[in-house]
């Protein structure tokens, strides 16, 4: 039985021209890993607040640990929440607001004390015990409001853009201290975030949301590999996919420019009956332009001239014009070209993936 199980979840606020979530079907096991993702407005924080009891459910049924909460207080929901503002106490030191919320709760002395220092401990707060707000930097704010949620010791953890606030490098450092947390603490947790690289690397799941509309649902390689359409593949991924408008004629495609790639019968056969105007989609990664592919596709072999260049310092993107759209190559530290080079490169057909023109829906 799932832990948290959504059954045609609806939300409209009053005045509303259309729902903000639209018939939010999902079961969460206990103890997993969840991220919503999607762009601003797509509904992945009205749906963490319906969670939290925050919002009110316009329509369907939720469920936690098998009972209906639909109409239950935020307090009685047994869920900590973690927001993308720290929320801090600005008067109290590190301790106090960590243990805030337990003194509230009526917890007797000591154990406040034994939780507090637990937290302070395991999230590396010691030395920072005694300070104020003011005195610490963001990714130790973000480490206290992380503290004071886990001493609840809730059944859920809900965190809505935790780190948004942070520097680049601090967010890879606490993407690392939060999925470390959840291991230790084997908790349940919904994690909301429009940064698809922060879903890829924490969650067990991610449900990728789009206008108030789960997409797709998958574990993060699920998704890269099998997109269920054209928005989830462009979405998950960096850079994202390229795509071009294509003509699919026998095993023959036509590009925008004019440009023809051939297909082997293995591509073809999961093509059934499907022909015509279609879309291309393929990752920058599976574009070669070593010797080695090149002669393995080399009936498939094309030209470009390099537009950009970003060095990333263990790989290389490289962008110039193909099929009548940009694309984007990503290559090895060893494979450098710059702008104005003319390049020879093919398409690894096995990577193809299709979509319908006008439903976006993945075909293969």
């Amino acid at each position: 039985m799932s832990f948290i199980e959504f059954k045609n979840i609806e939300k409209q606020y009053p005045g509303a021209d259309k729902k903000s979530v639209t018939d939010f079907n999902l079961e969460i096991n206990e103890g997993e890993f969840i991220a919503f993702v999607g762009p601003s407005g797509c509904g992945k924080s009205t749906t963490l607040r319906m969670i939290a009891g925050f919002e009110d459910i316009t329509g369907g049924e939720l469920y936690i640990d098998g009972k209906k909460v639909n109409d239950v207080l935020p307090r009685d929901r047994g869920i900590a929440m973690v927001f993308q503002n720290y929320a801090l106490y600005p008067h109290m030191t590190v301790e106090k607001n960590i243990s805030y919320g337990l003194k509230n709760m009526k917890v007797p002395a000591d154990e406040i004390k034994r939780k507090t220092d637990w937290a302070i401990n395991i999230l590396g707060l010691e030395e920072y015990r005694n300070r104020k707000p003011k005195n610490l930097s963001g990714g130790q704010r973000q480490r206290v409001a992380l503290g004071r949620a886990i001493v609840k010791n809730q059944k859920v953890f809900l965190m809505d853009e935790p780190l948004s606030n942070l520097d680049a490098k601090l967010r890879v450092s606490m993407r690392n201290e939060i999925s470390k947390l959840h291991r230790e603490l084997g908790s349940t947790t919904i994690y909301v975030t429009h940064d698809q690289v922060e879903a890829m690397t924490m969650a067990d799941r991610i449900v990728i949301m789009r206008n108030g509309v789960i997409q797709q649902v998958g574990k993060p390689m699920e998704l890269y590999e099998h997109p269920a359409n054209k928005f989830v593949a462009g979405f998950i991924g960096s850079p994202q996919m390229n795509f071009y408008d294509i003509i699919l004629k026998g095993n023959i495609i036509t590009f925008a420019d004019g440009n023809t790639m051939k297909l082997p019968d293995s591509v073809i056969f999961k093509l059934p009956a499907q022909q015509g105007e279609m879309i291309l989609g393929i990752r920058g990664e599976d574009i070669k332009l070593d010797q080695q592919n090149l002669d393995v596709f080399s009936e498939n072999k094309h030209s470009a001239v390099i537009e950009n260049a970003e060095v990333m310092g263990n790989e290389n993107n490289l962008y110039f014009t193909f099929g009548g759209s940009q694309t984007i190559a990503r290559v090895s530290k060893y494979e450098i070209s710059g702008i104005g080079d003319k390049i020879d490169f093919v398409f690894n057909p096995a990577k193809l993936h299709f979509f319908d023109k006008n439903t976006e829906v993945r075909y293969v």
